[in-house]
């Protein structure tokens, strides 16, 4: 499902499986020009990934247990304006896809100033506990993932 926009420029039509972790800018995250460093986002983009992969039971000892790993093959941000000290902000997590790659979309709103923030979008590739690439998501890995839109299991 694609999300949209609504007026306020946060996303309003989420699938059923997004989740939101909600944090607050702490004083350390601020740079010289009294804004959120930008490379902090990514850690606010990774703490949203793993309460959503948790979520599927899919944290990072289950997925240990289950004899895989996922690694990062991609990410981007597009910041759309900045947070400072003291705000208090929402991630938003969602699967894009699956099948052979693991895509999630997130959404960093700002709930002071009703401002999104940022838009970000990460691509995951699964590989076995010796490192060997897996081509698709592993079965006992996809099992536990929703079914996305206009996707079907087999």
């Amino acid at each position: 499902m694609a999300p949209t926009l609504s007026s306020n420029h946060s996303v309003s039509k989420l699938p059923a499986h997004a989740h939101s972790v909600e944090l607050d800018v702490p004083f350390h995250d601020i740079d010289a020009l009294h804004v959120v460093w930008h490379g902090h986002y990514l850690k606010y983009l990774e703490i949203a990934r793993c309460a959503l992969l948790k979520k599927f039971d899919l944290d990072v000892m289950r997925m240990v247990e289950l004899g895989y790993r996922f690694m990062i093959s991609d990410i981007s941000v597009r910041h759309t304006s900045a947070l400072t000290y003291g705000d208090r902000f929402r991630v938003t997590a969602w699967f894009t896809e699956t099948e052979h790659r693991i895509g999630i979309a997130y959404e960093i709103f700002n709930l002071a100033t009703q401002k999104r923030a940022a838009r970000a979008h990460s691509t995951l590739i699964t590989v076995s506990a010796e490192g060997k690439l897996r081509l698709s998501t592993p079965r006992p890995i996809f099992e536990r993932l929703p079914i996305l839109e206009g996707a079907t299991r087999a």
